[in-house]
């Protein structure tokens, strides 16, 4: 009897644990940190400098806005949508078109075609410290992105995002070479802060190793506005 006794107890406690929902940890979304629908426009505050050895470095800023235009069927057969791109040099100037870029959304990525290039700007699911080759679909070579920071929040200015990923593109420095590449999508709104830092010291003579830029360039990226138009 006790035996008996011991096995109904046991299938019990069984039953019990098949009844159990197993606890998981919360899927980070993927489209929502790169929303397409038509109309939709950012706004971003642009700060470019320029680097030359021979002489002092130029800073250029201006104002660039994307608007998400209507969507089409692309050669591989998926939706894609037009990026109409246009810039101004102050918040008080006329907008001028300024390029034509796409993007589209697969069930794993999220791609951008830049200048005709195409790059795999986030991989879905979105996960903290995922990696995966930003070129895979163009000819160049392998170029390694990782997310950092996933549903963190960030601040620009006096704007704040509630969750966010940082995709770290490239982070390396050398002796003779500094190349920095990071991007900030914010869910349900997309791309809220890029920084592009490449630049190539000087690799000879006395200058060797202290870091002098011999040429270069510096761009930072802030959204100031949003919305849909």
């Amino acid at each position: 009897m006790r035996y008996i006794s011991a096995c109904i107890v046991g299938l019990g406690s069984v039953a019990l644990l098949g009844c159990t929902t197993p606890t998981t940890e919360p899927v980070s979304l993927g489209p929502d940190f790169m929303p397409l629908e038509t109309g939709r426009f950012i706004v971003y505050d642009v700060t470019e400098q320029r680097y030359s050895l021979t002489a002092a470095p130029t800073t250029t800023t201006y104002q660039l806005k994307e608007t998400v235009g209507n969507s089409y069927t692309d050669v591989t057969g998926q939706t894609a949508y037009r990026l109409q791109r246009y810039r101004r040099a102050t918040a008080a100037a006329t907008w001028t078109p300024d390029s034509l870029w796409t993007a589209r959304l697969t069930d794993r990525a999220a791609i951008r075609t830049e200048n005709g290039v195409d790059f795999v700007k986030l991989q879905f699911p979105v996960q903290e410290r995922d990696r995966w080759n930003g070129n895979q679909f163009n000819q160049y070579d392998d170029d390694q992105y990782q997310t950092r920071q996933v549903r963190q929040p960030y601040t620009i200015g006096s704007q704040s995002f509630d969750e966010t990923v940082q995709v770290v593109q490239q982070d390396d420095s050398t002796l003779v070479s500094r190349d920095k590449r990071v991007e900030v999508y914010a869910r349900q709104l997309g791309l809220v802060y890029k920084e592009r830092a490449q630049f190539h010291y000087c690799s000879t003579g006395a200058c060797l190793g202290k870091a002098q830029i011999d040429f270069g360039v510096r761009q930072v990226f802030r959204l100031v506005a949003y919305g849909k138009e």
